[in-house]
């Protein structure tokens, strides 16, 4: 056994000189994952397992992202199981599900659907916080639906295994909210940051030349699903602000096409609301 908080300061010297952006944290939350507490109770213990903990701190220092060594992901007020093959729901991502609750309450009985759904985070999000939806998760990656399922366990979320385009056609015209993360990276662009790089699954990540071929994609599903008057709301990257609006307000059947800011200042996501459905495009 080893000095606890002996244990988290070399921890935290090896991650810092190993780039690890939120060094300190991650030491205490790898140290809480090996004693099985709360990182906010690690004053009351005094040791902890050097291997165990030496391991772990070793293969965050190689960049390993912290979610897949503990295995969870902690999003809005619940928590998802995530690891290889499965994209890690990131904080500014809950923003876009925190609009698109607002948005599905302002309905009675809203249908919800999660679009490029991964580990399911926002999906589960949305049947947390808003009692009287009804919600559905898309997402095609055979690995990363196995992620969904497992988290979707015991939930209302109803998974489907199927491509976003083309998908859900007995919902056709009977939503209410849309919203989706969807991969938004231009291919051949720099990526920094190894825990993404290396980690993620390249189909959460690369969307085209111009990183919006999933968003093209996205309006048109959403068009196609949407009743009138629903709501869209869409992640897209920090630099594009203009580019992703101007897909939707480029289309007639879009209106209060608006962007928006995460918390940090930057363009995250756009809403946008169904008008205009013609007959020859809604289902019904």
């Amino acid at each position: 056994m080893l000095g606890l908080r002996a244990a988290i300061v070399t921890a935290t010297e090896r991650l810092r000189g190993a780039g690890v952006p939120s060094p300190r944290h991650d030491a205490e939350a790898l140290a809480a994952h090996v004693l099985g507490i709360r990182r906010t109770d690690l004053a009351r213990y005094e040791t902890i397992d050097e291997h165990a903990y030496g391991a772990l701190v070793a293969r965050r220092a190689a960049r390993e992202p912290l979610q897949y060594l503990t295995g969870r992901a902690a999003f809005r007020h619940i928590d998802v199981a995530v690891g290889p093959g499965v994209f890690v729901p990131r904080p500014e991502t809950e923003v876009v599900a925190g609009a698109a609750i607002e948005a599905a309450r302002a309905f009675t009985r809203p249908v919800v659907v999660d679009l490029y759904a991964g580990s399911g985070a926002i999906a589960l999000s949305v049947a947390d916080e808003v009692p009287a939806a009804a919600v559905h998760a898309v997402e095609s990656n055979d690995v990363a639906v196995a992620w969904l399922r497992r988290n979707a366990a015991g939930s209302r979320v109803v998974v489907h295994h199927a491509d976003v385009d083309g998908c859900l056609p007995e919902l056709a015209g009977r939503v209410d909210v849309v919203v989706a993360n969807p991969p938004y990276i231009p291919l051949g662009a720099d990526v920094r940051d190894p825990e993404v790089a290396v980690y993620d699954p390249p189909v959460a990540l690369w969307s085209g030349p111009d990183g919006l071929a999933a968003l093209r994609v996205l309006e048109d599903t959403a068009g196609r699903l949407l009743q009138q008057a629903g709501v869209l709301v869409a992640e897209h990257g920090d630099l594009q602000g203009d580019a992703a609006p101007a897909l939707f307000t480029d289309q007639r059947r879009w209106a209060d096409v608006a962007d928006h800011l995460d918390l940090a200042g930057r363009p995250r996501y756009l809403t946008a609301r169904r008008v205009g459905a013609s007959a020859s495009e809604v289902v019904r």
